[in-house]
């Protein structure tokens, strides 16, 4: 099965910390969706007739869109490719547009999984973020969702905000608790080049994120999940037993995908593409029935390596026996070379011949792919 991701390229405002594709302003906004619904006719070969498991819009802020706009992408979607009747599509949503109205709204649309990004339960770092909702605003989103028959639930945290301190990140881990959230995705907050953020650290209005407090709160994070029964199966993702994301396991797990809008991603197995990250060029381009991307076919080195980068970060690690058949036994004795020292230090498991990293060992995911890697 496949998956299909949607990038809706508006914001009502920009946070300080994202390097997302988007634009605050939404004058163009219909000349877009007109783009996107000619784009999925254009992409509907590309999965090459693949059920669609997953549908995941993402952004910028998809809950801009009202329920007519999203049903005419769904009608679109329908005519060109073959859905799953089970299949999880999931909306992406800020606190502040869920109002009671919005949500029966979204029900009433084929919606099941709201992705709510509420960041934290904390004024003054949702304001340091420059988030356009309140800790309020965050509650009541979640709470009224649940209330409308919005079973699927995930919430998004940030950790490592100079504000934040470690009480109340331990707060902010046991409001989500107490909501009866099923799955919480929760990321180190990134000074990305660039953003907003990045120039408030560089001219000193802001203090810079701190390695150690993000760490010491990443540690945190673990032990409140596994005492709440949740299961880190990604280093950013937890839930609770049945609410893996469908989606973004399929990107783990190497499955196909289809990105459409500006800046959208898409990966068939042998190559990657991206879509240009031009809101009036993406435009441009479909309406002269070109699509404007960039392609990378993936060499059998680059293969591997993604393979090693995101199978690691969860918790079904790399299996030696799927890189000995797609790779061959080289890349074995290469994997299981440069990884002895990790393996010495209990920072990666070896177990049922698989490569799996050890709670600790998850704070250094990225430097021990990298070192797994095959180099061109």
């Amino acid at each position: 099965m496949s998956g299909i991701y949607i990038h809706i390229p508006f914001c009502k405002q920009a946070c300080n910390y994202c390097d997302f594709h988007f634009s605050t302003s939404l004058n163009n906004k219909d000349a877009f969706l007109n783009a996107l619904k000619k784009e999925i006719e254009m992409q509907k070969g590309y999965l090459n007739g693949n059920k669609i498991s997953t549908i995941y819009f993402g952004g910028g802020t998809p809950s801009l869109l009202s329920e007519k706009e999203l049903m005419d992408l769904f009608e679109i979607l329908d005519r060109n490719f073959v859905i799953a009747p089970d299949a999880e599509i999931t909306l992406e949503a800020n606190p502040d547009d869920l109002s009671k109205e919005k949500i029966k709204q979204l029900k009433a649309t084929p919606i099941n999984r709201l992705s709510i990004g509420i960041q934290s339960f904390y004024d003054e770092d949702l304001k340091l973020m420059n988030r356009a909702h309140n800790s309020k605003e965050a509650e009541s989103a979640v709470k009224t969702s649940q209330d409308s028959g919005f079973g699927n639930i995930t919430i998004d945290l940030i950790y490592g905000i100079p504000t934040l301190t470690h009480a109340n990140w331990k707060s902010n881990l046991a409001s989500a608790f107490n909501m009866d959230v099923k799955h919480i995705s929760a990321y180190c907050l990134t000074v990305e080049p660039k953003t907003v953020l990045a120039h408030q650290v560089k001219t000193g209005k802001i203090k810079n994120v701190d390695e150690q407090q993000s760490a010491e709160q990443f540690e945190i994070m673990q032990e409140a999940m596994q005492k709440n029964s949740f299961i880190q199966y990604e280093i950013s993702n937890f839930c609770k037993e049945g609410y893996y994301s469908k989606h973004n396991s399929n990107y783990w797990l190497k499955e196909t995908y289809l990105g459409l809008g500006p800046s959208a991603h898409s990966y068939n197995g042998n190559s990657r593409q991206w879509n240009i990250s031009n809101n009036p060029l993406y435009i441009q381009a479909i309406e002269k029935g070109v699509l404007n991307f960039e392609k990378e076919e993936l060499t059998l080195h680059q293969r591997y390596n993604e393979y090693i980068l995101t199978s690691l970060r969860t918790m079904w690690g790399a299996d030696l026996n799927y890189i000995e058949t797609a790779f061959g036994r080289d890349y074995v004795t290469h994997g299981l070379k440069e990884v002895e020292k990790y393996l010495e230090t209990g920072k990666v498991l070896h177990q049922e011949n698989k490569l799996i990293l050890s709670d600790n060992g998850k704070l250094f995911a990225d430097k021990i792919a990298s070192d797994i890697f095959i180099t061109e």
